[in-house]
């Protein structure tokens, strides 16, 4: 099983450096990755020099788009939420919009994954604009957990096998009858977003409790789920949890 498990993990290494381009452009470096936002174009950060390293930046690419789209970042909730989310991964929020972080050569890739991370976290968590949506899907993920008295710790990040940190929305502690669990709320789920998940799991999990188990709330509430996206979570060992169907695992949550 190790072995296994070794090898999706060097698959998964290969299609990182595979796809991903450089190029330079007036003493910047522009880096762009295999993961996909929410338009279906690839994200792009740019890298720098700087005293202490380098300096690593979406130039303000995911708060210009969440403003473009509607979704003002101008509520007391949705402020606190970005800074949560932001610290979680030690990204800096610039006066300009900008999301960057500081590097040394040591700790790039390192610093350059959780950047990545971050830029999909939050315009997962912020991607439609109010007129589409009521609530943030985080927030309805939340309410729900606390209406059905489900004790969990929010936001954790946990450090994987490869070194890579990883952020996980709740944790649900490990009890009598039921091992620890590990919930994801995905807003947007496709198939880029289902990989991505599955290799924060299988890279966690080397980690974790053997028992452990992870699931994806999938937000079905606009658009049905794909049946690509239940797949490549079931075949990664992520239980993958439509909205609409939550409540089948509420007993398994509960307890």
């Amino acid at each position: 099983m190790i072995d296994e498990i070794q090898k999706l993990l060097d698959r998964y290494i290969v299609w990182l450096k595979d796809k991903t381009t450089l190029r330079e452009i007036d003493g910047l470096v522009e880096i762009t990755s295999p993961y996909l936002d929410r338009h279906n174009d690839y994200l792009q950060i740019y890298v720098k020099k700087h005293e202490n390293g380098y300096l690593i930046t979406d130039d303000g690419y995911i708060i210009d788009d969440l403003n473009q789209s509607g979704c003002k970042l101008d509520s007391p909730k949705r402020l606190s939420l970005l800074k949560t989310t932001l610290a979680g991964f030690g990204i800096n929020l610039t006066d300009k919009g900008r999301l960057e972080i500081i590097t040394t050569s040591e700790n790039f890739s390192l610093k350059k994954h959780n950047l990545i991370q971050a830029m999909l976290s939050i315009s997962d968590m912020f991607v439609l604009a109010e007129p589409m949506v009521s609530s943030l899907f985080y927030e309805d993920v939340t309410a729900w957990l606390d209406l059905n008295d489900i004790r969990y710790t929010p936001k954790v990040n946990f450090r994987g096998k490869s070194g890579f940190e990883h952020h996980f929305d709740f944790v649900i502690p490990k009890s009598r009858k039921q091992p620890e669990r590990i919930l994801l709320a995905v807003n947007r789920p496709n198939r880029d977003m289902a990989e991505a998940i599955a290799f924060r799991w299988i890279d966690t999990k080397e980690v974790r409790a053997i028992e452990s188990k992870a699931y994806a709330l999938l937000n079905d509430q606009v658009n049905l789920v794909a049946p690509g996206v239940i797949d490549a979570l079931n075949n990664y060992g992520v239980t993958p949890v439509p909205w609409s169907g939550r409540d089948k695992v509420r007993e398994d949550l509960v307890a």
